[in-house]
């Protein structure tokens, strides 16, 4: 699939680094096949030290031999770095473009590139830097299934994808993308309250690890609602229930939703930025 093709990755920070070492490590391309930007000459540096791929601040000399670039900035920069591509003059014809960034629709980048350009908009989540991610990709209407091919491949290769309209991806950034955010809250309330009732702090973080770590497993491979699984751990008069009860006090239900929430609200607005 990515034979004779070349992929830039524009902003080599936590995800853009994720998504070079998903494809190298999977086999799917080479070294020489691949090539990263950064902003400061200190970054580049530092990257530079340790990947056997070329790390550029300034890539414009690539653009016209890249096939596929991915654009992973935060996202008050997209614009400045689809402008640098269209002024360029020398994307290829049949290039495709993705963008991580959250809030940036595929409107608003066809506007600074024109509609010459294969377009998708996806949103991976952390994980994928020990290939345990999930990312949902939209791609813009008319996208061919070669280059559908092509984005499912790449974030496969660190994890899980699965294709959504773009109407949802605010959502899937509030719940996937900001997700693990969320969870490490929540593991670190539970290490703390193991730590108050006297258990030492690396085997509190063992134990809500691999709890979260084994509860989650069983949710993908039981086929049962959340809430079923729930009331398997639950017996009568138990430690259990007293302590959901506690949680259903502090309206942690309600808490968790309206995070949710306010993160997608959030996420809209990102791209008015």
């Amino acid at each position: 699939m990515f034979e004779n093709k070349r992929i830039g990755v524009i902003g080599a920070g936590v995800m853009g680094q994720a998504m070079i070492n998903g494809l190298l490590h999977s086999g799917q391309i080479q070294f020489t096949q691949v090539w990263a930007s950064v902003k400061s000459e200190s970054s580049q540096m530092k990257l530079s030290e340790g990947s056997a791929y070329p790390v550029y601040t300034d890539f414009s000399d690539e653009i016209s031999k890249t096939d596929i670039f991915l654009v992973c900035t935060k996202p008050r920069y997209v614009s400045g770095v689809l402008d640098v591509l269209k002024a360029s003059g020398n994307l290829k014809p049949g290039c495709l473009i993705i963008s991580i960034a959250a809030g940036i629709t595929i409107s608003r980048m066809k506007e600074h590139l024109g509609s010459d350009v294969a377009l998708i908009r996806a949103m991976p989540n952390t994980p994928c830097k020990i290939n345990e991610g999930i990312t949902v990709i939209s791609p813009a209407p008319g996208v061919s299934a070669e280059h559908k091919a092509i984005a499912n491949s790449i974030f496969s290769s660190v994890g899980k994808a699965l294709e959504l309209d773009e109407t949802h991806l605010d959502a899937v950034t509030a719940v996937s993308g900001s997700g693990p955010a969320y969870i490490f809250l929540i593991m670190e309330a539970l290490a703390d309250g193991a730590v108050r009732v006297g258990l030492p702090r690396d085997v509190a973080l063992q134990l809500v690890s691999q709890t979260v770590l084994g509860s989650a497993k069983m949710l993908q491979l039981a086929g049962k609602h959340p809430a079923s699984l729930k009331d398997d751990v639950t017996t009568p008069a138990g430690s259990t229930i007293a302590a959901l009860l506690t949680m259903e006090d502090g309206k942690i239900r309600s808490v968790l939703a309206r995070a949710v929430e306010e993160a997608t609200r959030t996420a809209r607005g990102l791209g008015n930025s």
